[in-house]
């Protein structure tokens, strides 16, 4: 089956049924993905389809045919250069041991993408399936509100170079 994987197409042969949290892991080789509880409940295995955030332990990899799945290494605009969600975890010092960020900031860009100015109670519902023992809430609402401005920044700045604003 042909999958599309952060823009690049893979082909993999794997049972259909097959978590898509394995083959982003095991056959693509894309380890940023974590597998955290296996039952869909702490959000370390968050990936996009479509722009929608889902638990790729749970999703099938037949489900995510002919979507675009997004993963954390597919979010920054390239090598050399950070997503505005991903500096902003910097800037905020959001992880602690780290192991669900990948998740967190998945989700984080889900609902930007979706959002751009969300309120405390949007990022707390969008954010609530995303568990991080270390307790870093507050820091991950003040780094999606950070994210969020910086990304209306450059969309207005681009605007502006381009003409389109007054």
């Amino acid at each position: 089956m042909i999958l599309s994987i952060n823009n690049t197409t893979h082909e993999v042969d794997v049972d259909t049924s097959t978590p898509l949290l394995w083959v982003i892991r095991e056959q693509v080789g894309l380890t940023g993905t974590k597998f955290g509880c296996g039952i869909g409940q702490c959000g370390s295995c968050t990936v996009q389809l479509d722009g929608v955030a889902v638990r790729s332990c749970l999703t099938p990899v037949q489900s995510a045919v002919g979507k675009e799945i997004t993963t954390i290494e597919g979010i920054a605009p390239n090598e050399t250069e950070l997503h505005a969600i991903q500096q902003a975890w910097i800037e905020e010092q959001i992880p602690q041991c780290g192991y669900c960020q990948s998740g967190q900031i998945i989700a984080a860009h889900a609902l930007l993408t979706n959002n751009p100015a969300p309120s405390d109670d949007e990022i707390d519902e969008a954010m609530s399936g995303n568990v991080c023992r270390c307790g870093t809430y507050p820091r991950v609402r003040k780094g999606i509100k950070r994210a969020a401005a910086e990304m209306l920044t450059a969309v207005n700045t681009k605007k502006e170079n381009d003409g389109e604003m007054d």
